[in-house]
């Protein structure tokens, strides 16, 4: 990978020269804000709209490090250095949870939940989404639709949820409760879960055919784009062109994003293997944009998987979506760049509006900061956290890339809390609406949910990955 020093700041060698030698000189108790400055200074989206990042915001070296010093704590200091419209952007200290979390490997119970506000008070309700297949959950007397109000005995508030069910304890115990119309009543039944280390997702949790008075529609639940299980989404499309699927439903209600080369697989499983169809294109900050060739901002369908399976298409021209305010990033960026090729019928709420990309970003100045798994060897020893920047929007065929406010249903169905329904069946309320816009046919099912809410956040919001969308291709700057 060429170097441009005319990126970094116009210093002296000490600013300028981006290389481990350079940076062994940085005093001790600035090497993490160093890295992330440097990092944030050559790739961040919004470089140009914060003043601290200026190319000439030092006038000596002196001034740099009395900056970097200013801010010790370096979460404080990163978040600092963000522009104020950034939602997104985060950090890790640990870059091995990060890179874990983002191949879906994390410590879990494997209890996938929303909480939501009810009342007039603080109080949360949490109401169970799915259960992980081969978690400690999995073994348990808890499953989708059922609700809990009180951990460790404790009701559950917009003040305490964090600590309650993200914090340090392990295990806890969930109280149970019940929804009759839109009351909800405690009951004696709790459920005790454990976190363990490792748990690996199938983002692709359901995947099924239905014949529906003839009609074949495929149903998948596609939960996460981890780069890792691009085989097993492949081969779930396999089954769907065996079975002769004509339509498909793509649920994506609580899918967070992540992988955008993912994206770029399942859109072409469902559009077709057309090689010369652009499916999206970046665009990068000012300094960087100039430096990438055609062929690295733009990405088409695909024919083939990394590893080299002939993708298993539909050839639709059209697709319905299932999407709520918890499918971001990658979800959303699936949704926008088939719009121009084929009909996208979105059901369920307004999405996140999440529609920057990112990188995972070491101490690794060798490789202008990007994290690469065969350069673990050249990270610094004495810095282990890693950064997650916008680095740049992804635009579909037709330039279309603003929906910061997030993607409108065609059709608006929210979540019914009190009657979740099983995914993948027919009479579940989200599948059984796409169903009759499928086949005109009347669903026995109620459109007119009995209890809905805003989800305060969802459990997946609280992986190392969040709500994510990362390149994950080689970055070559000319």
């Amino acid at each position: 990978m060429k170097k441009y020093l005319l990126l970094f700041v116009a210093l002296g060698l000490s600013l300028t020269a981006c290389n481990n030698d350079d940076d062994a000189n940085v005093p001790t108790d600035i090497v993490v804000q160093n890295f992330m400055w440097r990092a944030m200074n050559l790739w961040y989206f919004w470089q140009g709209e914060v003043p601290n990042l200026a190319d000439n915001r030092f006038a000596s070296d002196a001034e740099y490090t009395e900056f970097l010093a200013a801010t010790s704590d370096p979460l404080n200091f990163y978040n600092s250095i963000q522009f104020a419209e950034d939602r997104f952007s985060f950090s890790n200290e640990d870059y091995t949870t990060l890179v874990n979390g983002l191949n879906g490997i994390s410590k879990s119970n494997g209890l996938e939940f929303g909480l939501v506000r009810f009342g007039s008070g603080d109080d949360l309700f949490g109401y169970v989404r799915y259960i992980i297949p081969n978690s400690d959950a999995a073994g348990k007397d808890i499953q989708r639709g059922d609700i809990f109000t009180r951990v460790d005995g404790q009701q559950l508030t917009g003040a305490n949820f964090g600590d309650l069910l993200f914090g340090d304890n392990d295990t806890y115990t969930l109280g149970l409760a019940t929804i009759n119309g839109s009351t909800i009543t405690d009951s004696d039944e709790e459920v005790s879960l454990t976190k363990f280390e490792g748990l690996t997702e199938n983002p692709v949790l359901v995947a099924n055919t239905l014949d529906i008075g003839g009609q074949k529609i495929g149903y998948i639940m596609y939960n996460g784009f981890t780069r890792g299980f691009d085989e097993e989404l492949n081969d779930a499309f396999g089954q769907f062109v065996a079975d002769g699927v004509s339509d498909l439903v793509l649920d994506m209600r609580y899918n967070p994003g992540g992988s955008v080369n993912s994206s770029r697989l399942l859109a072409s499983m469902i559009y077709g293997t057309n090689t010369n169809d652009l499916y999206i294109r970046q665009r990068w900050n000012d300094k960087i944009q100039s430096q990438f060739s055609a062929s690295q901002l733009e990405d088409y369908f695909a024919s083939t998987t990394n590893d080299g399976s002939a993708i298993n298409t539909l050839n639709l021209n059209r697709v319905y979506v299932i999407a709520t305010n918890s499918s971001a990033s990658a979800s959303e960026l699936v949704m926008n760049g088939l719009a121009p090729y084929i009909n996208v019928i979105h059901i369920g709420e307004r999405t996140r509006g999440k529609n920057e990309f990112s990188i995972t970003m070491v101490d690794d100045p060798g490789n202008d900061y990007i994290y690469s798994s065969t350069r673990e060897n050249s990270i610094n020893p004495e810095n282990s956290w890693a950064i997650q920047p916008l680095v740049g929007r992804n635009e579909n065929a037709d330039g279309f890339s603003d929906y910061t406010d997030g993607l409108a249903p065609n059709i608006v169905l929210e979540e019914d809390f009190a009657n979740l329904g099983v995914l993948g069946d027919q009479a579940e309320p989200l599948l059984a609406r796409a169903i009759q816009e499928i086949t005109g046919l009347i669903s026995k099912a109620s459109f007119d949910p009995q209890m809905t809410g805003k989800v305060l956040m969802g459990s997946e919001m609280a992986k190392p990955g969040k709500d994510n969308m990362f390149l994950d291709k080689p970055l070559n700057r000319n």
